[in-house]
Formats: C-alpha cells, structure tokens, sequence
C-alpha cells in the first residue's frame, strides 16, 4: 500500500519497483536482494566516509577508513592483535592492506609493535587511544542521537546486524565457487 509519509521509502506499491542500481541484477528470483545490495552499497560508502570525517574530527587527519577500523580493531577490548586476527576479524583478504595500514598508523604513533616468538603483536598506544576516546565521543553526539531519533529498537537493529553477518557468509561462500570456475 502507498504512503503518503514524505519520508516513507519508496516501494513497489508506489509503483517504482525495487529501488536498486543495476535492474538488470534485480530482473531475476529475488529483486528483494538487489535492493539490499544497492543499501549495502550506500550504507559501505557512507560508513567510509563517516569513520575517515569522524577521525578526522578526533585530530587524525588523513587516515583511511581500513586504517581507522584497524585501530579501533587494535584497541578492541585491550589486548594485543596478531595481524592473522585483525584480518579475519575485519574480513581483510589481502593482508598486505592490514600490513600498510599497521605501518602507517605505527609511524603516527597510534599503534605498536612488538615481537613475540615468531609473531608480531600490534598494540594500541596511549595517543591512539586518545584519538579512538575522541572518536567515540563524536560519534555519540553526531551519529548516536540521530539513530536513536529514528525509532529503531535496539533489537531491531540486532536483527539487521545478524542479517548482514549471515549474507556475509552467503558471499563468501559464492564468492570461492565463482572463484574455483
């Protein structure tokens, strides 16, 4: 049924069909996911540009968003991270980009490393906990309170979580069979 709510989404009851960026994607079983990818890709892109403006804000100009999830994955609850770990974690295939991304964020002295047996262990320094304390901060203020202005439950939003894990799992998995054709 169409709304007459200005800020409803638009649906195929409007008349508009699935809101998507490639129809021809979308012109098969299940149009319903090409819009969730056409949202994944706002979403990715948004996300980006928020995590490298908010760090930018917290004082650490000129980091990328792989470098600003990587030292918040570093901080993560304390401990020291192999780079195995950080990879698998924020599902970084190529660790050569963890790699770049730990060199550069060491050479701001946000991060360190140390050896320990064959491994190295990357840990947070006192300055990158700062600027992730900075970050944290901004983000309550600029991105929390309007999330929560939307009326959202907080399950709700679990729920979306858990689905974008599962499909994450549905692309992986299609992705190494398209690989091994």
């Amino acid at each position: 049924m169409a709304t007459n709510d200005p800020k409803a989404p638009a649906t195929a009851a409007d008349g508009l069909g699935p809101i998507v960026s490639a129809a021809h994607l979308a012109d098969g079983a299940l149009p319903a996911l090409s819009e969730v990818e056409f949202g994944l890709n706002l979403v990715g892109h948004a996300f980006d540009r928020w995590m490298i403006r908010c760090m930018t804000a917290a004082g650490e100009p000129g980091l990328t968003a792989t470098e600003v999830n990587v030292l918040h994955s570093v901080t993560h609850r304390g401990r020291a991270k192999r780079l195995a770990d950080i990879c698998l974690v924020l599902g970084i295939e190529d660790t050569h980009l963890a790699t770049y991304a730990i060199r550069k964020l060491e050479a701001r002295g946000l991060v360190s490393r140390e050896k320990s047996g064959k491994e190295r262990l990357i840990s947070v320094t006192a300055r990158g906990e700062a600027a992730c304390r900075r970050y944290k901060d901004l983000r309550e203020r600029l991105l929390v309170a309007g999330a929560q202005d939307l009326g959202i439950s907080p399950e709700a939003m679990s729920s979306v979580a858990r689905l974008m894990r599962v499909l994450s799992g549905h692309y992986d998995q299609a992705a190494r069979t398209a690989a091994s054709l």
